[in-house]
């Protein structure tokens, strides 16, 4: 079985940052299009970030210019700078395999911004 597992996320004050990791196991093959979900309390979970195996990256409106989403391999990382208490939210990552079936999820990391 494939298991993506996060990292990095924790408590910060607005206008910090936090790097989160993602690393996927239990398979030899490179993952296609991975990204970056987020979900706040009563939210949806929504896009924050892709990016393919190409590098070709895409972001949210609200993240540009603040997040900068890279990968290595099945690794995927989430660069956060200037962070405000609305991207509070737990943090998901995923990838397609690279022959069809469902993307693999992550557990989650928790994401929290305040003074």
């Amino acid at each position: 079985q494939v298991q993506l597992v996060e990292s990095g996320g924790g408590l910060v004050q607005p206008g910090g940052s936090l790097r989160l990791s993602c690393a996927a196991s239990g398979s030899i093959f490179r993952l296609r299009t991975m990204g970056w979900y987020r979900q706040a309390p009563g939210k949806q979970r929504e896009l924050v970030a892709t990016i393919t195996s190409g590098s070709s990256t895409n972001y949210a409106d609200s993240v540009k210019g603040r997040f900068t989403i890279s990968r290595d391999k099945n690794t995927v990382y989430l660069q956060m700078n200037s962070l405000k208490p609305e991207d509070t939210a737990v943090y998901y990552c995923n990838g397609a395999p690279p022959i069809g079936g469902s993307v693999y999820w992550g557990q989650g990391t928790q994401v929290t911004v305040s003074s």
